[in-house]
């Protein structure tokens, strides 16, 4: 049985505080380092996102067979720890999730001296995971232009090598605020590393036990900048996010400046209001990706030209986001072309339909990007129940600033 749900606001006036989701990157990061330590450490504040619920129910798991659905980091982080702690696992997920390629983490892995094996096709889910005999290798050189979980993935099981690894990143290093977020949660719970240039080096150590309280999702925020920039007027406050964060797509703050949205930080988060927007934007999303479809609907619906980088690792994601994108901004008479290799335009058309529709290609940022459109125009969004991924409470978020939700069952 599919599912929609139509959006519309009668005043397009946004006024509210919410409590947004606490950030899966930093939750499910914590996870993987207080397992790796072997003691108890108390984590607060962790993700009501199905990804982060999903990975605590597996990491107290004694199955032989893991399911990590449709979650990236639970797949790629899971893969790191079972081979170096030597757990006989075999890891698989949704159907979309053996199209993911995992090759360039697995050969990693594979040198460093653990036993994976392919049950399927080679280079992707599932896998068969066995005991680690340790190469003692401890030098190695992975692309960084694909993945920016396949390296925290190594990094977060490095201190356990006998002889610690040193991990040269080729090519250009892609979403660098994660893994800078990986390191400092690493330093949090008491291992050292070294990022100098393109080489991270992190010595064999052990992690210690400790508190830890998971910042308010960035990425979560995105939505409501984008929703503050199609209102008519709006005065939003987002609780519990940090001015110093560790979260990549803290840029938000100062690409949607230029989008039209003013943000205040004050002592409970940050209080959103509403300002004059640019008609031409060229952004580069290499550290921050997960922040394109937001800025991609956005720009449509504001009638801005809008030119962009960085896009690589979404052909790879939940679905592949580009062709999604490309499809979906049709329906605003809009396109999304790739001008030369890697970079695309988007040219925006003028919206003249009296209700919008979407589809979310079972990827939770395409429902949560296009649903603030609503201010412009009644919107259906398709299986939105995908937003559990990271954000549970999204809609129900919607209706407490005005939206008019309706679910229907077809």
């Amino acid at each position: 049985m599919s599912q929609s749900l139509t959006l519309s606001h009668p005043s397009g006036v946004l006024n509210g505080s919410i409590k947004l989701p606490a950030s899966k990157s930093e939750a499910n990061r914590a996870l993987i380092i207080a397992a790796l330590s072997g003691q108890e450490s108390q984590l607060h504040n962790l993700s009501e996102a199905n990804d982060t619920q999903l990975l605590q129910r597996l990491l107290k798991s004694d199955a032989e067979t893991i399911d990590a659905e449709d979650a990236g980091t639970v797949m790629r982080f899971l893969t790191a720890f079972y081979a170096i702690t030597g757990q006989q696992k075999t890891l698989t997920g949704t159907e979309r999730m053996c199209q993911r390629p995992i090759k360039v983490l697995v050969e990693a892995l594979q040198e460093l001296g653990a036993s994976i094996e392919y049950l399927g096709e080679e280079g992707y889910p599932p896998l068969k995971i066995g005991k680690f005999s340790g190469s003692g290798k401890k030098q190695l050189k992975v692309r960084s232009d694909i993945s920016s979980q396949y390296i925290s993935a190594l990094l977060m099981v490095a201190p356990l090598l006998p002889e610690g690894l040193e991990l040269e990143l080729e090519g250009k290093i892609g979403s660098r605020p994660y893994i800078e977020m990986t390191l400092s949660l690493m330093q949090h719970f008491g291992v050292s590393a070294d990022f100098t240039e393109n080489t991270i080096t992190v010595k064999p150590q052990q992690y210690t036990s400790a508190a830890f309280t998971v910042e308010s999702d960035w990425s979560a925020a995105s939505y409501w900048y984008s929703l503050v920039a199609l209102s008519k007027e709006a005065d939003i406050t987002l609780l519990g996010l940090k001015e110093q964060s560790f979260q990549g797509d803290r840029a938000v703050v100062d690409i949607m400046y230029r989008l039209g949205v003013y943000t205040e930080f004050t002592g409970e988060g940050v209080r959103l209001l509403k300002k004059e927007h640019e008609r031409h934007l060229s952004l580069d999303f290499s550290d921050c990706p997960d922040l394109a479809q937001t800025v991609v609907a956005l720009c449509a619906g504001l009638g801005i030209h809008l030119d962009m980088t960085g896009l690589e690792s979404l052909r790879i994601k939940e679905t592949d986001r580009i062709q999604a994108l490309q499809i979906e901004v049709l329906s605003m008479n809009s396109s999304l072309q790739e001008i030369s290799p890697g970079v695309f335009h988007l040219e925006p058309g003028i919206l003249h339909k009296e209700q919008l529709s979407f589809r979310t290609y079972q990827d939770h940022r395409m429902a949560m990007a296009f649903a603030p459109l609503a201010l412009l125009e009644p919107v259906e969004i398709q299986e939105p129940s995908v937003v559990r991924k990271s954000y549970p409470r999204y809609w129900e978020d919607l209706g407490k600033v005005g939206f008019e939700v309706v679910m229907q069952q077809e």
